[in-house]
């Protein structure tokens, strides 16, 4: 048994290529239908102007009248119309009297007969045309009264057959058809052509496919959460769908922008328009941090880009925690095996009969740990805070750099408001501190002959009054004796790819604390400013409001200063 054949519905190219030739074909048949009624009735009008013309020239001539007052008018009038009948191209030429009994006619057996068509108006004097069937069958007519006296002593009719007229007409058509159909040829061919290219455009697709592509495009765009963007090859905005909008803080209409007229980070611009692709490079927007890929398109006539985007922030900020969650494991397993030396000493000790020793030695390592906790859980109530710097402070430990809190830090538990979320402060507490051993320990390894004193100071505490905006604001400031910050470079401290380990050029997943920090501290309203610190390394300060700003203001902008720590 056959199966039967599905037969698939008809691409658009072809569905718009069959209108066009239905189309092409009916305007070239329209206008042949309009111009062979037009040269019809031109065809008629030129008749009627040619026997008119002869007719008034036969009525007009004086030896028609004379031989009308002849005995035999037919003897001199007959071969004189005849003679204008050849010379003019006219079908007959026929002189009558009064009663309309014929003088001429082209047929000498129809002489002595009665005219056959209307002669009362040309009886008053007046010449006038008309279609009628005679003895020649349907003819345009003219008919034109001889003067004499003042009335009509004759009568003269000249005419033109329709046949004759209908014969010049097809002449007339044929040519007109061979044009026609030139026009339906090339117009045919053009429309094939258009149709060729628009298939190739629409892959043969026809209009339900494309309907339902376009639906299914615009669902996928609104759906996807991860951010889409098309270049065109004059890297203006061609496409971009919701995702990309969020991930970039776009707002507002920006299709056909260029992708430089954004206010985008410059290194965020420059892969977006570099030629080459780009694959998993990581970039910190005002707010985000995002992961990009690029990949250069090519076809017909247009050379683009198409882009995708994908939030790195969260992920970013759990890998920082995570960092930091690793940096405390390895403190404590560090503290642990301290611990055991340290009780193998006092073993040792108890063994060889040293008790006195062993107590007074385990009473000072008691109290050096118990005085670093008492100090800092003294100054800094704020359990997430006091956690933070007690971990912080057996790291930079582990690294032979000393984290001590300023004399003026006071940080009362309960005090910051629920809408400053503890992650954003471990993130911009956490990074800075993290910075700045980093920069202290290089230092200190760099400088090792000289024995320089690695040293990380941290400031908090709350503010309120006038040298604080709006009612209090929460200050933190980190200050290293590392190398510092170059002038030239302080205002990319806080761009993606910046650290102290080489900065400027951060290797893969390295130089994003400080970006972090710009963001937590932009996304809660605050500023964040770096200068030089007194003892010749870096100075970072963060000012938090502790209440919330008027929901019309926007963000303030972070500040980068130079010059003496505030």
């Amino acid at each position: 048994m056959r199966r039967p054949r599905i037969r698939r519905p008809r691409s658009l190219a072809g569905q718009l290529f069959a209108m066009q030739i239905v189309l092409v074909a009916v305007v070239v048949a329209g206008c042949a239908a309009f111009a062979y009624v037009a040269d019809r009735g031109q065809a008629e009008e030129a008749a009627r102007r040619e026997v008119t013309a002869a007719a008034v020239a036969v009525a007009a001539s004086s030896s028609v009248r004379d031989a009308v007052r002849s005995p035999d008018p037919a003897a001199g009038l007959q071969p004189y119309a005849e003679r204008v009948r050849r010379d003019t191209g006219v079908d007959f030429v026929t002189i009558m009297n009064p009663d309309g009994i014929r003088w001429t006619h082209p047929d000498p057996a129809r002489i002595g007969e009665r005219y056959l068509g209307h002669t009362g108006p040309a009886l008053r004097g007046e010449t006038f045309s008309e279609t009628y069937t005679g003895t020649l069958g349907p003819s345009v007519r003219v008919v034109v009264p001889v003067m004499d006296g003042g009335r009509a002593v004759a009568l003269v009719s000249a005419g033109i057959t329709v046949d004759a007229i209908s014969a010049e007409i097809r002449r007339q058509l044929l040519g007109l058809l061979l044009v026609a159909l030139g026009a339906l040829g090339l117009g045919g061919a053009g429309t094939y052509l258009l149709n060729a290219r628009l298939r190739r455009h629409t892959h043969g697709m026809n209009a339900t496919e494309l309907s339902r592509m376009h639906d299914y495009h615009e669902a996928t765009l609104h759906a996807v959460r991860e951010g889409l963007l098309m270049l065109d090859g004059q890297h203006r905005i061609a496409l971009i769908n919701d995702g990309g909008r969020e991930l970039l803080g776009l707002t507002g209409e920006v299709m056909g922008r260029r992708i430089d007229a954004l206010g985008l980070p410059p290194t965020l611009t420059d892969a977006l328009v570099a030629a080459g692709p780009r694959v998993d490079e990581v970039h910190a927007t005002a707010d985000r941090i995002v992961v990009l890929n690029t990949s250069p398109v090519s076809g017909g006539e247009r050379h683009g880009t198409v882009v995708t985007l994908r939030d790195h922030t969260e992920l970013q900020a759990l890998s920082g925690e995570l960092d930091s969650v690793r940096g405390f494991a390895e403190a404590l397993r560090s503290q642990a095996h301290e611990a055991a030396n340290r009780l193998h000493a006092v073993v040792s000790l108890i063994e060889l009969g040293r008790a006195d020793e062993a107590v007074e030695f385990v009473t000072a390592e008691l109290e050096l740990a118990q005085a670093l906790t008492d100090e800092v859980v003294g100054a800094v109530a704020e359990p997430v805070l006091a956690a933070l710097l007690l971990g912080k402070a057996a790291q930079a430990n582990e690294r032979g750099v000393e984290l001590v809190l300023a004399p003026d830090t006071h940080v009362d538990d309960g005090l910051l408001p629920p809408r400053l979320p503890a992650r954003d402060l471990v993130t911009i507490l956490g990074n800075l501190v993290d910075n700045a051993v980093d920069a202290a320990a290089e230092e200190a390894n760099r400088s090792a002959a000289e024995v320089r004193h690695a040293r990380v100071t941290v400031t908090l505490r709350t503010e309120t009054g006038s040298g604080a905006r709006g009612a209090g604001e929460l200050l933190l400031r980190v200050t290293d004796t590392g190398a510092g910050v170059a002038p030239e470079v302080m205002e990319e401290v806080f761009r993606r790819g910046w650290s102290t380990k080489s900065p400027g050029s951060a290797p893969h997943g390295r130089g994003l604390g400080l970006a972090l920090v710009r963001q937590a501290v932009r996304r809660n309203g605050g500023t964040v400013s770096v200068t030089g610190s007194p003892g010749g390394g870096a100075e970072f300060t963060v000012r938090l409001p502790l209440h919330a700003t008027h929901p019309a203001d926007p963000p303030p902008t972070p500040a980068v200063r130079t010059g003496a720590p505030s």
